[in-house]
């Protein structure tokens, strides 16, 4: 079974959230960012494109036998319905529309989430802020997993099994630990989801085109290259204490720059195609921060390396003493 993970605690800090500090140094010193913001419409003109593919490649699959059928699922709709996940985690913070516009930016999500088979935008959306907002919070931080994960999950075989249950962890966590009032929009999201499945089913290809939207966004959401943003950016690989971490690499292209993670904790509301921007103006505050080149190097590292495990996170100490003395 390999080598068990040496962490066997959270790592905890009392320092302030490092992402709200570095903003305000940021616009301290390069006020010129505020032009970053602003909507940015260049996923409203895409999208269309990426739905209709896979809504295509939906009623392809349903003819082809169950072999390619599987490959596609993992190979094509893995890495497409993942980009879409990024895309519905892009739009939440509402860079295409803007804030005011909320009616615009829930039908679009919910547009660009129907090649992913499941409806998660609105669900998404509810808790995200949170992620943001009170990063490493050990209750409210949804990416942040379970003590009991932790402990299972803490050798090579266990951590291969919990990278490919990633999807189903990471949708029960907010459930179980913080949940949220039931909205109506996760009803529309719902019953909109189902026609469209429902479609896909009858008209395009039965169980198998079913199977390449819902199963590709499984396994894109597992041992997959492109899940290795879920590794990469908040687990411990490099300096002790660093609660977030960027990857620049070629598979940002895909992924919407969300490698760009250090800047967009920065600045969430700067859109993707932005973010580089903001290195360049800025590169003193991030070009010395370590960080990664591959997400499949990483979720290797994270695998094998008794160090790196589901424990190699930062919690907000001091959240977790208010949460004891209330």
């Amino acid at each position: 079974m390999g080598a068990k993970c040496t962490r066997s605690e959270f790592e905890y800090t009392y320092s302030d959230e490092p992402h709200s500090t570095r903003r305000k140094q940021i616009l301290a010193k390069y006020p010129e960012v505020r032009q970053l913001y602003g909507n940015d419409y260049t996923m409203l003109a895409m999208m269309p494109f990426i739905v209709a593919f896979q809504t295509w490649m939906s009623w392809v699959v349903g003819r082809s036998s169950w072999p390619i059928t599987i490959a596609f699922s993992y190979v094509i709709s893995g890495t497409i319905n993942q980009s879409l996940m990024l895309a519905v985690h892009e739009n939440s913070h509402n860079t295409v529309f803007g804030s005011r516009r909320q009616l615009w930016t829930r039908l679009f999500g919910i547009f660009m989430n129907l090649p992913i088979g499941v409806p998660i935008y609105v669900s998404f959306k509810k808790y995200h802020g949170d992620h943001h907002t009170f990063l490493g919070h050990h209750e409210k931080d949804r990416d942040l997993p379970h003590p009991l994960e932790a402990k299972l999950f803490n050798r090579p075989i266990t951590k291969i099994l919990w990278l490919i249950l990633n999807p189903l962890l990471y949708t029960l966590r907010p459930t179980l630990v913080y949940p949220k009032p039931f909205v109506w929009w996760e009803l529309i999201n719902l019953i909109v989801q189902l026609l469209y499945d429902y479609f896909v089913f009858s008209y395009l290809g039965g169980i198998k085109a079913i199977f390449y939207l819902v199963g590709g966004s499984i396994l894109g959401s597992g041992l997959h290259p492109m899940a290795g943003h879920f590794i990469s950016e908040h687990y411990i690989f490099f300096d002790k204490g660093q609660q977030t971490s960027s990857y620049y690499g070629p598979m940002n292209y895909l992924a919407w720059n969300v490698g760009y993670h250090n800047e967009h904790h920065d600045f969430p509301w700067i859109s993707f195609r932005k973010l580089p921007k903001l290195t360049k103006i800025a590169p003193e505050f991030y070009k010395d921060l370590p960080h990664h080149t591959s997400w499949v190097g990483c979720l290797i590292k994270f695998i094998f390396d008794p160090e790196v495990g589901p424990f190699a996170r930062v919690k907000n100490a001091a959240s977790v003493d208010r949460a004891k003395d209330s």
